[in-house]
């Protein structure tokens, strides 16, 4: 196996953008392609670390920028969710900055532009959820401990992304109610979902980071986070098979 890091700049509105891409260059035809949308901070080298999870299971995997080239933040910034905070508050741009990392995806050589999937991680589990809603190409997406609150976005179409929602149950910026009103969207548009509820887990419990986090219910949670992943797995080999 020859796992091959591309970095790649891109325009797109605000850009440009600075993503990396992730692929195994010892295989010789095209494979499905798979974003991987980050957390409140921005592309970073645990989101790599996961592409590169991902290349190992046969996909092309491109990390997407959505903040702007350079623009990062850390957990002890002041304002680390400055860049969220402007895309949450226009999701029409969070959702043109999506489809335009989606084609980048796309126009690479090694992927397969008719098999696409995205996952994200907290923002970036959002963003799976709005890619669905707004009918981007994808086949399906995974959600990790996201936010699941709906855009100000017209939301007649039915969903045709399949989608699977890893949920940690004690996640406070998603209580229950919330998780009830996400599966009633999502059935109301038809969606294929699924939804894997977490007990003893809570927000950002894939985040190593956060392994000695003060707060239980936002902190790494290892059986949740593996279980996921093993999920997410299963879910990318039905949905590509």
């Amino acid at each position: 196996m020859a796992v091959v890091r591309q970095t790649l700049v891109y325009d797109g509105p605000g850009g440009p953008f600075e993503g990396t891409a992730v692929w195994d260059d010892d295989v010789g035809h095209a494979r499905p392609g798979v974003l991987v949308l980050p957390n409140v901070l921005g592309a970073k080298q645990a989101d790599v670390e996961k592409a590169e999870d991902l290349a190992r299971l046969g996909y092309v995997a491109l990390v997407a920028d959505l903040y702007g080239q350079g623009k990062r933040t850390a957990m002890g910034d002041p304002d680390y969710a400055r860049y969220m905070d402007t895309l949450n508050a226009d999701r029409a741009l969070l959702r043109d900055r999506l489809a335009t990392s989606l084609e980048t995806l796309a126009a690479l050589g090694p992927a397969d532009r008719d098999r696409l999937a995205a996952i994200g991680f907290c923002f970036g589990g959002k963003c799976v959820l709005d890619m669905a809603r707004a009918g981007l190409p994808i086949l399906g997406g995974v959600s990790f401990h996201g936010v699941y609150d709906r855009p100000d976005l017209p939301a007649d179409a039915p969903i045709t992304a399949r989608l699977l929602v890893c949920h940690g149950w004690n996640d406070p910026l998603c209580p229950p109610e919330a998780t009830v009103a996400l599966a009633q969207e999502l059935t109301t548009r038809g969606a294929d979902w699924q939804l894997h509820a977490y007990g003893h887990a809570g927000h950002a419990f894939t985040d190593r980071s956060r392994v000695q986090s003060k707060n239980p219910d936002i902190a790494y949670a290892p059986k949740a986070d593996r279980r996921s992943w093993q999920a997410m797995t299963n879910f990318l080999a039905e949905l590509f098979g």
